[in-house]
């Protein structure tokens, strides 16, 4: 192990341990939510395949019903109806993704690294993943910042699962790759930083997407694009 991987592990083990230290009030309250809100687990786990091609189980907060992994995909698009009511809120702040600590103090995982896949996208990209799995699959990556509202990306495509397959799995690949290539503490402290403000900015993004315009602006956004259809123009 090099020095700078010795450092990365350092900084996982204290800041993990920090982290679940810190949060424990807050992980226990969304325990709770998920608990009363809907029967099942509190946590989800999942095989994916880290580093070395070495399966392990990610832990999540539960966000779906307890039927979901027989009742749909691998994948999870749009208003997905597996998706409990606390479940969206969880995805959508990236709350579910906290339990991840502990995959981090078992050494399963880094807190910055490729996101972990599942065996079956893993198979499909074998020679690229040769590459990825080098290092600790991680909580946030280039990936992340990239595509922080996945789910409703895929949710506008006519078939998700191909959506996925062909064009947001392989970008993500890219990524991976390119953070594989350029690894070091300060990407990492980088990734780490621009994560929350990401988070944050897709949330005020969403929020102004849903703001209704006064009536005013909408009469007007509707002369303007009467007028460039008579132009003969796009909108």
């Amino acid at each position: 192990m090099g020095r700078t991987q010795m450092l990365k592990r350092l900084l996982d083990v204290v800041a993990g341990g920090f982290g679940l230290l810190l949060l424990s009030p807050l992980l226990a309250a969304v325990a709770a939510l998920v608990k009363c809100s809907s029967a099942g687990p509190v946590f989800f786990r999942q095989e994916r395949i880290g580093r070395g091609g070495r399966p392990f189980f990610i832990l999540k907060f539960r966000s779906m019903v307890r039927e979901a992994p027989e009742s749909g995909g691998p994948i999870t698009f749009g208003d997905d109806p597996r998706v409990t009511r606390a479940g969206r809120w969880l995805r959508k702040t990236k709350i579910d993704e906290l339990p991840q600590l502990f995959n981090v103090l078992r050494g399963e995982m880094s807190l910055v690294g490729p996101r972990p896949e599942v065996r079956r996208y893993v198979e499909m990209f074998q020679e690229d993943y040769a590459e990825i799995l080098r290092v600790r699959p991680g909580m946030t990556d280039l990936a992340s910042l990239k595509y922080r509202d996945e789910a409703a990306i895929l949710g506008q495509a006519a078939d998700p699962e191909e959506e996925y397959v062909r064009r947001v799995l392989p970008e993500k690949i890219r990524l991976a790759r390119e953070y594989v290539r350029r690894q070091s503490l300060l990407l990492d402290l980088t990734i780490i930083c621009r994560t929350p403000i990401s988070l944050l900015h897709g949330r005020v993004s969403t929020a102004s997407r849903e703001t209704p315009r006064p009536a005013n602006q909408q009469k007007t956004a509707s002369r303007d694009s009467t007028k460039v259809r008579r132009r003969g123009g796009m909108i």
